[in-house]
C-alpha cells in the first residue's frame, strides 16, 4: 500500500489551462455533486465503485465523506489501516456543437481527490451520518427522527482528506477551426445540460399522496433549478 509521500502527480499536463487551484472552485464541484466514483485496486485489478457522499469535517479539517454498509467491500479493503483511493466526481454543465466533431465537446467541471480513506471511528460515525445527510439533504434531519443505535451501527463512512485534489474546468463557447472556412450554415453553440428536479412522487402508502411535501423537498428542488439557471445565464452572457 503506498503511503501519502507516494501520491500521483496531481498536474494536469494537457490543457494546462484548465486547471484550476482556487479551493473555493473545489468547495463548489462538491457541494452540488452527490456521487462520487471511487477507484481503488483489488486483487491487482482497478475498479470504480459509484458512492453517496458528503462533504464535512470531523475536527481535522475538510472530509469527503464516503457513505456506505458495514459489509461494503470498499469498508472491509480499508482494514485498521485505510485503503488509497481515487474519488471523482463531475458535473456535465453543456454539449459543445461545433462546426466539426473534432472541435466539439463539452462544458464541464471536475474533481479528482487521492489520498487513503480511513474508518470513520465508532464515536464519530453518528456525527459524520449527520453530515452526509446534511450534504444531500440540507434540512431534512429537522424534519425526521433522530437515528437508532442500530441503525448507527449497520451504516459505515470513510473518511478521504481533501488534501490532494486536481480541479478541472471547462466553461467556454465553441472552439472555431481554420478548415471551417466562412461556410456558417451549420449551427455552432452549447446546450446547457443541468441536473433538474422533477414533481416529488409520493411514497406508496396513501397517507403519503395528502401528506403535505416537506420543507427540505421543495427547498432542494428550488436549490437544483437556481443552480442549472444560474450557470445557463452565465453562458448566455459570456
Amino acid at each position: 500500500m503506498p503511503t501519502d509521500d507516494a501520491l500521483p502527480s496531481l498536474t494536469i499536463r494537457r490543457l494546462r489551462d484548465r486547471q484550476q487551484t482556487d479551493p473555493e472552485v473545489l468547495r463548489q464541484v462538491l457541494a452540488e455533486g452527490f456521487v462520487a466514483h471511487v477507484g481503488l485496486v483489488r486483487d491487482g485489478f482497478p475498479i470504480v465503485l459509484p458512492f453517496l457522499y458528503g462533504v464535512g469535517d470531523l475536527g481535522a479539517g475538510p472530509v469527503l465523506l464516503l457513505h456506505g454498509s458495514t459489509g461494503g467491500g470498499l469498508f472491509l479493503d480499508a482494514g485498521a489501516e485505510g485503503v488509497p483511493v481515487s474519488a471523482t466526481i463531475t458535473h456535465v454543465d453543456g454539449i459543445v456543437f461545433a462546426r466539426s466533431t473534432f472541435d466539439s465537446s463539452a462544458n464541464y467541471r471536475s474533481a479528482m481527490v487521492v489520498g487513503r480513506a480511513t474508518v470513520v471511528p465508532a464515536e464519530l460515525r453518528a456525527d459524520a451520518l449527520r453530515q452526509v445527510s446534511d450534504h444531500l439533504m440540507p434540512g431534512r434531519r429537522a424534519e425526521l427522527r433522530e437515528m437508532t443505535a442500530k441503525e448507527v451501527r449497520q451504516t459505515q463512512v470513510l473518511q478521504l482528506p481533501l488534501d490532494a485534489a486536481s480541479v478541472k474546468v471547462r466553461a467556454a463557447g465553441v472552439g472555431e477551426s481554420p478548415d471551417d472556412g466562412e461556410d456558417h450554415r451549420t449551427w455552432a453553440g452549447v446546450l446547457p445540460v443541468a441536473l433538474r428536479a422533477g414533481a416529488p412522487v409520493p411514497g406508496a402508502l396513501a397517507a403519503d399522496a395528502a401528506t403535505p411535501v416537506d420543507a427540505s423537498v421543495v427547498a432542494l428542488a428550488a436549490r437544483l433549478d437556481a443552480l442549472a439557471e444560474g450557470r445557463e445565464a452565465r453562458l448566455a452572457s459570456a
